[in-house]
């Protein structure tokens, strides 16, 4: 271990001055002839990701370049140039990109047998639910039409959209079936009570979408911080409800007419237990 005085080591040219004594002939020696000294650069301190050392990459996208396009980028560029024993991970946004869809399906399927449940309940049926139900796919697909002509992102907020328009495309099913219901129970006929529901709810199935619609006016002409994540999440409001209201409309009552007739209403059985009871009265 080599030492010299403090004062003379200020700068790495001084150790160039310091003199050692030669053993084979005793005299003094500058160190420079017996050293070379080479300048590489080096990181002040050694980053840890997960405890493994590693090079954190920071970037910010243009205008019209999404986060998943740039990831996909960079991906190409590991996969084509770095060793294969490279492990690369995501933080921050490029994480919720990443893992916070993958949960999407998962999460959507779980919203959507909630609903389901919740509906049979009341209905005491499956197939009623079933055809609520089917509002979703199209509220779904009105949204996505909507991210894409707004051109937005499939992002965590969007999704955050996705899940609330299974509970606000379920709401205007219900109206129709519930009504059409309450008339079968009321002794009409199965066609006649279909086209009534439809004919009587038709006003507030388009009052309710059209306030609901306007709800999510303030959220794309917001302003200021945040604004990205509010005009997301009305784009996806908007043009969903958009969709399942046309859908309701003209969807509802086809499948309510090709899939209800096979149930018999709700009060079906109990009605069928006052009629026996009287005949068993009459007797």
């Amino acid at each position: 271990m080599l030492e010299g005085e403090r004062e003379a080591q200020r700068t790495p040219t001084d150790i160039q001055n310091i003199y050692v004594r030669s053993e084979r002939s005793g005299e003094l020696l500058p160190l420079s002839n017996l050293v070379q000294l080479v300048e590489f650069a080096d990181s002040i301190s050694l980053n840890r990701y997960n405890r493994v050392r590693s090079i954190t990459l920071e970037a910010n996208l243009e205008p019209d370049y999404s986060l998943g396009e740039a990831l996909t980028y960079l991906e190409d560029l590991v996969e084509e140039h770095l060793p294969g024993q490279i492990i690369i991970d995501y933080k921050g946004q490029s994480r919720d990109y990443k893992f916070a869809g993958e949960t999407l399906l998962c999460i959507f399927a779980l919203g959507v047998m909630v609903v389901f449940l919740v509906l049979a309940a009341p209905f005491e049926s499956w197939i009623h639910p079933f055809i609520i139900m089917l509002t979703v796919p199209l509220a779904m697909t009105g949204a996505l039409l909507g991210l894409y002509l707004t051109d937005q992102s499939l992002n965590l907020y969007s999704q955050i959209g996705l899940i609330m328009l299974v509970g606000l495309s379920a709401k205007n099913g219900i109206l129709i079936v519930e009504f059409a219901n309450q008339l079968r129970d009321q002794g009409r006929e199965f066609h006649e009570a279909l086209i009534e529901a439809a004919d009587t709810r038709f006003r507030p199935i388009i009052m309710t979408g059209i306030t609901t619609a306007a709800g999510s006016i303030p959220l794309l002409i917001s302003t200021g911080a945040g604004t990205e994540t509010r005009f997301v999440i009305g784009v996806v409001i908007m043009f969903g409800v958009i969709a399942s209201t046309l859908f309701t409309l003209f969807g509802g009552p086809t499948a309510y007419d090709l899939v209800g007739k096979y149930t018999g209403s709700p009060k079906a059985v109990a009605q069928q237990l006052e009629k026996e009871l009287e005949q068993v009265d009459k007797n």
